[in-house]
Formats: structure tokens, sequence, C-alpha cells
């Protein structure tokens, strides 16, 4: 057991008395007053017009992807540093995922490198709001239109973001969130999709419903999914949304004594870049070397400090490896990257900790 967990999320709101009303009025499915409420609330909160309900954030791509019409001879780009499941629901439709590079400074999509990889077959581009921090939305907003290509917005990790004063969620055609456990708000398992198309909200919500008709009971005039959220999931999604500000603020202040307390230390951190508000999903930094970060890492762990590595690039696994590719700047940070711990309820003797535990590691 580690003494400080990478991640763990804060349950100290309504969460008990929402599930037990729930419990209490037999509402546990896809029907029931929460999932309507926490759908209105977090589109409200992005400043998005329409949000579903879905039943984790992988799902929430796929379902994005469906409604959009992508499939088999169409290619979507997609940064190669990001959690793999930005990439799998574009196989799973039939399309393909062409993988960019990422900026050194941000970490974000690489724009260039988005420029560089549009081909005739280009359908669409799929940002990753990665770890918090926005990404470059002027420009890619700016090539998408000058190529006629959909924008997709993953924002899994970056619940509450903003670029230029406008949240993440709220640019691209299509916007996927998650709510995971260790995510910034979180149902257990959940996830959402927003939209500001009426018609493309439509889809959505066919699609994540079995391909229901609205004229007629139990005639499925598509093949849909069940993608649905549950209204206890909604209930605990709720009570968690009703203290995402104070989540974030306490997740930037965890930040905040990071960097303090680790400035005269050899490691870099995942900084905001611009005029972005950088919710810090994870605090992250770069050792210099690959080895450095694994000696790091065991001598955290021996202290009870658990620790994970920044994702590797997609297109080194397996599945996606079939032909050689380099993204040289998502190859060094992924083997140079640590998190350390970031949820909201570590104070800051716990952060001194850490830190201190930090500083003998480069003191031997």
């Amino acid at each position: 057991m580690y003494k400080y967990a990478v991640y763990q999320p804060s349950l100290t709101g309504n969460e008990k008395k929402y599930v037990n009303e729930c419990l209490d009025s037999t509402w546990i499915s896809s029907k029931g007053k929460f999932v309507n409420d926490f759908e209105k609330a977090f589109s409200g909160y992005i400043d998005v017009k329409h949000g579903t309900g879905v039943c984790n954030g992988t799902v929430a791509i796929h379902l994005a992807l469906v409604a959009l019409g992508l499939g088999e001879g169409d290619e979507v780009i997609v940064p190669t540093f990001t959690y793999i499941a930005s990439a799998n629901p574009i196989l799973q439709v039939g399309a393909t995922p062409v993988f960019a590079d990422s900026r050194a400074d941000t970490w974000q999509l690489d724009a260039e490198d988005v420029k560089a990889k549009i081909t005739p077959k280009t359908k669409a581009i799929m940002v990753v709001h990665l770890y918090g921090h926005p990404c470059d939305m002027d420009t890619i907003m700016a090539i998408a239109k000058e190529h006629n290509l959909f924008v997709i917005e993953d924002c899994a990790e970056a619940i509450g973001s903003e670029y230029k004063g406008k949240k993440v969620g709220s640019f691209g055609d299509v916007a996927c969130f998650s709510f995971f456990g260790n995510k910034t708000i979180t149902c257990g398992e959940g996830g959402m999709v927003l939209t500001n198309s009426d018609y493309l909200y439509g889809r959505l919500v066919h699609f994540k419903g079995q391909g229901l008709a609205k004229y007629r009971e139990y005639w499925h005039d598509t093949m849909g999914y069940n993608y649905r959220m549950t209204n206890i999931q909604a209930a605990i999604g709720l009570a968690q949304f009703e203290q995402v500000e104070d989540f974030i603020a306490r997740k930037q202040n965890v930040a905040k004594w990071y960097k303090e307390k680790l400035k005269n230390l050899p490691v870099k951190f995942h900084d905001a870049v611009g005029k972005v508000r950088h919710t810090w999903w994870m605090c992250s930094i770069l050792a210099d070397s690959e080895s450095e970060r694994e000696e790091l890492r065991n001598y955290l762990k021996e202290q009870g400090i658990e620790t994970r590595p920044t994702f590797y690039p997609i297109h080194t696994m397996p599945v996606y490896a079939q032909k050689y590719e380099r993204h040289a700047v998502a190859e060094d940070i992924a083997l140079r990257g640590i998190n350390l711990p970031s949820y909201p309820a570590l104070e800051e003797k716990d952060v001194d900790y850490i830190c201190a535990k930090i500083g003998e590691f480069y003191a031997k």
C-alpha cells in the first residue's frame, strides 16, 4: 500500500445523499432525474448547447465518431502522445488513425505536423487536451476550416480547462468527456458527449439508445449501442459537479506547491503556456533521462509514494506498430515523464513530504 497514491477521488459532497435518493425511488438505470440534471448542468458549465451522458469516456469517443458518420476509408488525425482510448475507437468504426507529434512546450498536438498529415482521405482532427493543458485551438480550428474537417475534442483530462477564456469542449463539432475514478470529477465510470448541433445531438441520442425509433415503441431503425448513463452514475456525477471549481482550485494549489518546492531541482514541469487555464489533472515532470526517471520512481516507491509514467506513444503499441514511424517529441516526453500524486485532498504538508523525498534522491 502506498502512503500517497497517484490519484484518489474526493467523495465528501452529496454523493451518498443523491445515490440513496436513487435507491429510494428505485430509478437506478438510465431513466431518472439525475441524468437530465447532470447533462444540463455540465453542458451549461462548458457553454455548449447539448450534452448526453454515456457509460464511459471511451464509448463517448466511439459514439461521436459514429454520429459524425466516420468509417472505412476515412482518416482521423490524432496525437500519438495520449492514452490509447483516443485512438482505439477510430479503428473500431473502420477508419484509420493518423498519428501526429506533440509540441515540446505544451505537450499538446503539434498543428504543423497536423498540416503535414492531411490527405484527401482526412475527415477529422481529434485534439486531446492532455493532462489538463489546452491545445492551440485557434490554429487547429483554422486548419479544420481550411480543409473542411470535423474537430473532435477529447477533454477527458481537462474538465474546466480554458483556452483564451473559453472552456475546452466548446470549440469543435463534438466534445467527449470522461468521469472515470481518476478524473477531476467522477461517476466511478461515466462520460458525456457535447455538441452545439441540434442534428448531431439527435444522432448521438439515437445511436446511444440502441437505435430506438421515436415514432414506434420497440422499433429500431438503425444499429445502435447501449451506451446510456445510469441514474446512479449521474447522481454521483452531479454531486461531484457541484464541487468542480473547488476541486480545480485545490489541484492548482497542489501544482503551485510542487513548483515552489522543486524549483531548485533538475526536473522540468509541464507548465501552462500562453493564455490558458491549466487545471493540472496530473502534476507532471520530466527527468533528464529515462534511466533517471526509473531510478527516481523506484526510490519514491520505496518511500510509499506512487507515481506513473507518462503515456507511451500509441504508434509504438503492437496493434499500431505495423509500420515504422518517428514522433521525436512524443517519444522523448514518454520516456522521461512522471506523474506525481495529484489529487485534490493533498495538503501542503503532504507535498512537502513528497518533495523532500525527491530532494533526497537528487542529493544522493
